[in-house]
């Protein structure tokens, strides 16, 4: 069975890998950065009192990716929190192969617009290793979110994993492959 390729991964395999192979010499391939995977984060604090708000994000995670999120435990006891070890806290995915890159362009495409007063993203979410972190205060502007199923607002981390030596590299694939930066221009250092 013959699958799709992402909008996306056509464009970096026939745009963007080329251009940034030429603009900084690299003669091999394999040395251009790609995206490796996509994690997905959702911290359900209220799990604890409130079983449903669990099941809630995993279902959130799972119409969103296609996957099913694996659910995250405390590792240790907080007393102050009323935290017990074991107790579930949130949930967790990777993404990989052609979900990550279908994920990658529906969110810079479709969901980042959606948000409101969207300017762009901040260049200061990379970790000086390549990887972007980006947030999302709730998951109601994604388009698979049928608003009357949700029963309470959550946030969401997205971590976007890069083969880039540094942050300058990274932020170039990135911008190249459409990631809406306020004011970044190509081969700009990153701070």
């Amino acid at each position: 069975m013959a699958t799709l390729k992402s909008r996306l991964q056509e464009r970096y395999e026939k745009e963007v890998r080329p251009a940034l192979m030429k603009e900084r010499g690299l003669r091999n391939p394999m040395q251009v950065p790609t995206i490796v995977k996509i994690k997905l984060n959702v911290g359900v604090g209220e799990a604890k009192d409130n079983a449903k708000a669990l099941e809630s994000a995993v279902r959130t995670l799972t119409v969103l990716s296609g996957q099913k999120p694996v659910i995250t435990r405390a590792k240790k006891s907080i007393s102050n929190f009323k935290l017990r070890e074991g107790q579930a806290v949130g949930a967790t995915l990777t993404l990989r192969g052609e979900r990550m890159w279908h994920f990658l362009d529906k969110m810079m495409n479709l969901t980042l617009p959606r948000v409101r007063d969207f300017q762009g993203v901040s260049v200061r979410g990379f970790d000086g290793r390549g990887n972007y972190s980006l947030g999302f205060r709730d998951q109601l502007i994604f388009p698979e979110i049928i608003f009357d199923e949700i029963e309470q607002i959550k946030g969401l981390g997205v971590v976007i994993v890069t083969s880039a030596e540094d942050d300058a590299m990274a932020a170039d694939l990135l911008y190249r492959l459409g990631m809406p930066f306020r004011d970044y221009k190509v081969s700009k250092e990153v701070d």
